[in-house]
């Protein structure tokens, strides 16, 4: 009997020593699978964070590049503008020059013309074609020179020592622009409507009529003026006055 219990403690031993022994080695196993999952997921996390810092660092790049093309397209603009800028500015002074040599040359003109009278001399025979014309042409001539002061003069003797000339419309009529260049617009006026009461068949009736609209402008009759050009416009679409009379009523709306 005590054998047989002997034998069985010892089979019993024998089966227990190889059991513990198994789950030994399950604790061993399971702590290291614990292991690799504890560094599968800080790897998993180092990834995620490398992955985040290069998707930011791509962000950045495209910010970048955006900002580069911006500050070129600025750039380019900013040269184009330069550009235009210098071109402008020459442009200017080579205006400005041409402007400056045209003054130059009238007044040596309007100083050459000054010094030789532009009238005939009194003892002259009034009714002597010849000295008429000159008379004429010398006026013009202090016209064309932009003297004007010196012109009114001059077509105002003109026109008192040969009121009958066939210069006269034309005379009164630079007399007139001659006026209106010193800003007499009074004067010019006057001027103006003697011609259309003198000379009503005169060719330049409707240059007239333009005149006498921008001195009454020029009087500040805005209301005259605007009657004056709608009646040129009216009775002389065709004529070269009537073209700006049309651009007068459309800047005066």
């Amino acid at each position: 009997m005590l054998k047989q219990r002997a034998l069985l403690l010892l089979l019993s031993l024998c089966f227990a020593i190889p059991a513990q022994a198994g789950l030994l080695e399950d604790d061993e196993a399971r702590n290291q699978i614990q292991q690799l999952e504890k560094r599968v997921l800080k790897l998993e996390d180092a990834v995620k964070q490398q992955t985040q810092s290069m998707l930011d660092l791509q962000s950045q790049i495209e910010a970048l590049n955006t900002e580069i093309r911006k500050l070129r397209g600025q750039n380019e603009e900013t040269t184009h503008g330069l550009q235009d800028a210098e071109k402008r500015q020459k442009d200017f002074y080579v205006d400005l020059d041409t402007r400056l040599r045209h003054f130059e040359s009238a007044e040596e003109a309007a100083k050459e013309a000054a010094a030789k009278p532009p009238v005939a001399p009194v003892s002259a025979d009034s009714n002597d074609p010849v000295s008429e014309d000159r008379a004429f042409e010398a006026a013009y001539g202090l016209f064309k020179a932009g003297s004007q002061a010196n012109a009114v003069k001059a077509f105002q003797e003109f026109l008192k020592k040969y009121p009958d000339s066939v210069h006269a419309p034309n005379a009164n009529y630079w007399l007139g622009k001659a006026q209106f260049a010193l800003k007499d617009y009074k004067g010019a006026l006057d001027t103006y409507q003697g011609i259309l009461k003198d000379f009503p068949e005169t060719p330049k009736t409707a240059d007239v009529l333009y005149g006498i609209a921008v001195c009454q402008q020029g009087l500040k009759r805005h209301i005259a003026a605007h009657k004056t050009l709608k009646q040129l416009v009216a009775k002389y679409p065709a004529s070269d006055a009537a073209s700006k009379a049309k651009k007068l009523l459309a800047a005066t709306k």
